[in-house]
This record gives structure tokens, C-alpha cells and sequence, in this order.
């Protein structure tokens, strides 16, 4: 999955900032409709980099006349509940007054995405509870194992706030302060959400997250005073550092955590265990927005858990002749799945040296794929993408794998994060697919280029939509069985086809869990049993959906739709049709709602005929 801590900023964004003195809620007037969308969206993007210093330090626009942002965290009061789309939901009557009639092409569908946008971050604003993670994904609940502060901040701190200079430890220590400030506000709000609307996660996600809180409580000075230490000592930055940090951290940093812990002790006992939000006030038709948004469809939720079926009983048809080839003939495929991914043979021993071993081939996977790429796209990233582990310390909670992107100069590259808690969920057979989903030709491509993109508004590389850039993912996985990744290696088919099963089976689990009224031992049983992950992977999956309501179904629903364009577009252009073009197409313009990028590709093909 693409982690959405990313800000998805174009190399021209600093000095784009520069007089963006529009408001983004009033109407746009003067020059052309193109001239004054685009200048609209520079003002949004302006309070959008505002909102999120974090994204601002990820992508290395945090210097200069925007170094204040490099002492601050994203504000985690009830006011900034919206955090990075709130400036989207304020320019929605700016919006409307664009002529969007006399746009054509990519101007129009620039509009037509920000709009989109625009009109989902009011409706997430309507519902009083919640709010927009970190990921940029609407969430009911303040504090879980996957969302707060907690989760993100210690490694955000170590791997991207950069020390070369007495000013920029300062700011570490501004953050720490920041820290203790956003956690306080958060426990506010989940207070608040307790007791006014009656949200509460379900109790097994109270019970992870408290669980990752007394683990952070415990480790404060290596997690948070440490890193500032180290990094003040390579870069030569004299200072007192660790008596200042170890004063913030024992102080404010320990109350804030010790808050938290108190708020899901205190109402651990409230927890009910109803997995889905559809049970909890107002649950149903916050998942009908929650799939709209992550999916952008207009499927409902019975529809959806429909074709999740359809698309899990297509592929188990695939993956039975393979199966069968290697002596697994007794069960489901699910069944037999586990049975191959429980033999020793296809598993990294779970020590410190099975895991340098695993990701060593990752970055063996990685460099083969990496040489393959100029024969399928027009264009490739200067950015490279570095194999990283998930820190353990958020490990429990944290997702299997994700990919986050590198800085605008190229001075931190991108990452594709694994988590090895357990590398007994990671049988070789499924490591391959991963790859390339996270890394080349998927995430990391196709985030880097659009960061890397000319004459894209900056507030397009911003947005992120999980139907796109998840079904780009899965897409991905597919390219790489086209170049022939898995030929020397045709267990590698077996993963590619467990992971595709996954993603319908998750459709089918995220609808149950949040429509059908599925427990989350049933939805974790339903991942077993069809998939085939190992218990401790279905139990995370499971429990992420939980909290992400409707984001699983974005995977699959997105690659349907992206193959669908690209058979499309074959079947019409015949010897014309150009892999390279089409691709080019479908990321040029960043990430959009499907329907957008359908009109974007037809735009393509016409231009084409």
C-alpha cells in the first residue's frame, strides 16, 4: 500500500507558494477559467503544505521561508479534524465558480479531480466524529494501532527530520513539544467522540493500540531523545541535546502518552466487540461515504461485496491448476495456499539473520525489476526506492507493506517498508509480487513520477486516491508477469495469484465487516480459509479493515477498472495501441477518481485514431 504520510509535491512547490494570496474559498475572478483554477489551486496548496509540516519535511519543503514548518507537527485539534483536505472542503464555492465548461483535456480533469475531492471532504466534515488520518483516509476512530500521532511520529522523527545545523535540532525539540501538544489534543478528541457520539473502537483494536502506547512509554529515550543525540553527533552540532530532549520527553511527551493509555484504559471496559463501523451511530451511512471515497464509485456496498465474490471465485480457478501441479490437491485453495506457505522450505528462518536474508532479496528483486522498466514506460524516476524494514516498535499494528516516497531534491529516496515482525507470514513464493507492487513498476513509480511531473499543478501531485493508486499496485503485479518477472521463478505465479485473491477476498471481508454485520473472527476464518495467509497476516489484514472502513476495497476495484481501460483501448486501436503511451496516459497526470481517468484515457485513444 502507498502510505499516505507522503505529500505528493512537485519540485517547483517552494517557490510556488510565493504569492498565493487567493483565498481558497472565494470565487475565482479575473483571467481565463484555466488561469483561475490553476491559481485557486495554488492558494489550496499553500494551506495544504500549512496543514501538513510533516509532508512538507518529507518532501524537503521545509527550509527556507518555510523552515517554521520544520519545528511543527499536523495539528491534531477537533478544528483541523480534516487535516490536509480541509483546505479542499473551503474551496468548494471557489470551485463552483470556474467556468468548467470552457476547460477541455487535462485542464478538465484537473477541475474535475479537485472537485471531486472537494465535495468528499465536505461530506467527511459532516460527520461530527473521526476524522482524516495521516494517510489522508477518513477514519471513525482518533486512536488505534494504525492512526495517532504515536504511531508515526518517533520514525518520522528518526528517518526524516533532518540535523545538519543548531537550527534544525531546535526544531526536533519544537517537535517533541508538538508531539506532546498533538497527543493531548488527540486524547481530547477521542474523549470527545466517547462520550458525545458514542465511537469507540472495537475492543481488540483498543487492546493492540495499548499495547503499542506501553511499548512506546517504555522506550521514550532510545525512540525519541536517541535519535537527536545520534544526529546532532555525525553532524558535528555541539548543544546540550539530550538533557533538552530527555526534559521534553519526561515531561510533556510522558504525560501525553500516559494520557492516552489512561483514556483506553479508563474505556476499555466500554468496548464493544462489533468490528464494523455499521453498527456504531450513524455507522451505515458513514460507510456508504467511506467506500464512495476510497473506492470513487458510486457501488453500494451490496454491489461491491458481489463482485468481491465474483473476483475470488475467477481467481481460485487460476491459482487450483498451479497448485495441483505441485502436489497440493485435498482442500480449498485457501487450504492448500497455507499448506505450501507453511513449508520450511519457503521460509526465512525468524532471527535477526532470516530477515537480512529476506531483505536481501527484496533488493535483489527489486534491481532486476529495476532494468525492465525502459521497455514498458516512456518515462522512469530519477528517484531511487531503498528496501526498509517497519520500525519494530509500530510493527504490531502497522501494515504488511507500504511504499513512501523520497524528497524533491533526490536526497532521501523513496522507501518500500516490510514488515518482518514475524517473517513466517512471508514465504518466498509471495515476496516477488510484493516487490513489485510497492516498489517498480508500482508505488514508487508511479508516485515518484508524478512528483516528478512538469506543468502539473502542485495541489494534483498532493492528492492521493486509494482506487487509483492501489489498483496501479495490483496493475503493477500483473506488468511484472507480462515481463516475464516470474519466469525463472514460477512459484512467484502462485504469490501473484494469492495476492489478486486477497484483494477480492478483502472486498468481500471490508463489506461484511462494515455492511453485512461479520465479526472479526469471521472475517479473519473467510482470509484463511480463501486466501491461505498465515493467522497472524489475516489477523492484522482484518483488523486493519476495522479501522480503515472501505479503504480494502480499493485494490481490486481499481485494477479492474485500469485493465479494463487498458483492453479497451487495445481492442480499439489495434497495431496502434502503445504500452508506453497508454501508461504514460494513465500517470502523467497524477492520481484522479476512475471515472476521470476513463475520460482521461479516451482523451488518449481519440488523439491516437
Amino acid at each position: 500500500m502507498m502510505n499516505r504520510r507522503h505529500l505528493l509535491m512537485g519540485a517547483a512547490g517552494a517557490g510556488l507558494l510565493a504569492g498565493c494570496g487567493t483565498l481558497p474559498g472565494a470565487p475565482a475572478t479575473g483571467g481565463g477559467a484555466r488561469d483561475q483554477a490553476r491559481a485557486l489551486y495554488d492558494a489550496i496548496f499553500a494551506q495544504v503544505l500549512e496543514a501538513s509540516p510533516m509532508g512538507a519535511t518529507s518532501l524537503g519543503l521545509d527550509s527556507g521561508e518555510h523552515a517554521a514548518l520544520k519545528a511543527r507537527l499536523d495539528s491534531r485539534t477537533y478544528a483541523d479534524r480534516l487535516n490536509v483536505l480541509k483546505p479542499l472542503a473551503a474551496a468548494r464555492d471557489g470551485l463552483a465558480g470556474i467556468d468548467a465548461g470552457s476547460l477541455s483535456g487535462r485542464d478538465r480533469s484537473d477541475h474535475d479531480t479537485v472537485t471531486w475531492m472537494a465535495g468528499m471532504a465536505g461530506e467527511i466534515a459532516a460527520f461530527p466524529f473521526g476524522g482524516v488520518d495521516s494517510y489522508m483516509y477518513p477514519c471513525p476512530y482518533v486512536i488505534s494501532q494504525l492512526t495517532g500521532l504515536y504511531q508515526a511520529v518517533p520514525d518520522f522523527l528518526d528517518s526524516q527530520h533532518s540535523v545538519e545545523s543548531n537550527a534544525d535540532a531546535e526544531a526536533y525539540l519544537g517537535r517533541l513539544e508538538s508531539f506532546a501538544e498533538g497527543m493531548t489534543h488527540e486524547a481530547e478528541r477521542a474523549r470527545m467522540d466517547a462520550s458525545d457520539h458514542r465511537i469507540l473502537p472495537p475492543d481488540f483494536i483498543m487492546d493492540k493500540a495499548l499495547a503499542q502506547l506501553r511499548s512506546l512509554r517504555g522506550n521514550l529515550d532510545a525512540m525519541l531523545v536517541q535519535p537527536l543525540v545520534r544526529k546532532t553527533n555525525e553532524a558535528g552540532v555541539a548543544g546540550v541535546w539530550d538533557a533538552r530532549a530527555a526534559q521534553i520527553v519526561n515531561g510533556p511527551v510522558a504525560r501525553a502518552v500516559d494520557a492516552q493509555i489512561d483514556f483506553l484504559t479508563r474505556h476499555r471496559p466500554q468496548a464493544v466487540h462489533d468490528a464494523g463501523i455499521g453498527a456504531r451511530r450513524d455507522g451505515e451511512r458513514y460507510y456508504d461515504m467511506c467506500l464512495r471515497f476510497q473506492t470513487s464509485t458510486g457501488l453500494s456496498p451490496t454491489e461491491a461485496h458481489q463482485i468481491g465474490l465474483d473476483q475470488v471465485a475467477q481467481i481460485q480457478a487460476l491459482a487450483d491448476p498451479l497448485l495441483r501441479a505441485r502436489g497440493y490437491t485435498d482442500g480449498s485453495v485457501g487450504v492448500r495456499l497455507t499448506a505450501m506457505g507453511r513449508d520450511p522450505a519457503w521460509l526465512y528462518p525468524n532471527t535477526d539473520e532470516g530477515r537480512a536474508e529476506l531483505l536481501a532479496d527484496l533488493n535483489r528483486q527489486v534491481a532486476a525489476v529495476t532494468a525492465r522498466m525502459p521497455e514498458v514506460f516512456a518515462r522512469m524516476p530519477r528517484a531511487q526506492v531503498e528496501v526498509r524494514r517497519v520500525p519494530p516498535a509500530i510493527e504490531l499494528g502497522a501494515p504488511r507493506g507500504y511504499a513512501q516516497s523520497g524528497s524533491l531534491d533526490g536526497s532521501r529516496p523513496g522507501a518500500y517498508y516490510i514488515n518482518l515482525h514475524d517473517t513466517t507470514i512471508w514465504p518466498k513464493w509471495a515476496l516477488p509480487t510484493l516487490t513489485y507492487h510497492e516498489s517498480l513498476p508500482g508505488h514508487h513509480l508511479q508516485g515518484s513520477l508524478a512528483l516528478e511531473a512538469t506543468d502539473t499543478p502542485m495541489l494534483l501531485k498532493v492528492l492521493g486516491f486509494n482506487a487509483y493508486g492501489e489498483g496501479w499496485g495490483l496493475y503493477a503485479e500483473q506488468l511484472a508477469g507480462e515481463l516475464g518477472m516470474y519466469d525463472d521463478f514460477p512459484e512467484g505465479m502462485l504469490g501473484f495469484h494469492q495476492s489478486f485473491l486477497y484483494r477480492a477476498a478483502r472486498i468481500v471481508i471490508d463489506t461484511g465487516l462494515h455492511h453485512q454485520g461479520w465479526s472479526r473472527e469471521q472475517a479473519i476464518a473467510y482470509m484463511i480459509d480463501t486466501v491461505g495467509l498465515a493467522p497472524g497476516a489475516a489477523e492484522s489484514e482484518c483488523e486493519r479493515y476495522c479501522v480503515w472502513p472501505g479503504q480494502a476495497c480499493g485494490y481490486k476495484i481499481g485494477h479492474t477498472e485500469i485493465d479494463r481501460l487498458r483492453t479497451d483501448a487495445r481492442e480499439r486501436l489495434g497495431d496502434r495501441f502503445d504500452i508506453k503511451g497508454f501508461h504514460s496516459a494513465v500517470l502523467d497526470g497524477g492520481a484522479m477518481p476512475l471515472d476521470v481517468l476513463g475520460r482521461v484515457v479516451d482523451q488518449w485513444v481519440a488523439g491516437v485514431r
